[in-house]
């Protein structure tokens, strides 16, 4: 049973840390790019959110399969 679980933890910490680290980098760029043009923070902005919906709609996607692969 321990090696399954570990499996199974593995694969979701994965899951999670691949979006959170696209997280990451996404709001690094918006800030630098917030501070090179200010101006343009409404359109910097819509980016931002779309990019943000895309990927945590990835995030759960892989989580609700991880949940049905290895549900009993």
């Amino acid at each position: 049973m321990l090696p399954e679980t570990m499996i199974i933890v593995g694969i979701m910490f994965v899951a999670v840390m691949g979006p959170s680290v696209v997280i990451a980098v996404l709001g690094h760029a918006v800030i630098k790019a917030l501070a090179r043009n200010p101006s343009s923070a409404s359109k910097i902005f819509m980016g931002m959110v779309v990019m943000l919906i895309f990927v945590e709609a990835i995030a759960i996607l892989a989580i609700l399969i991880i949940f049905q692969l290895f549900s009993k």
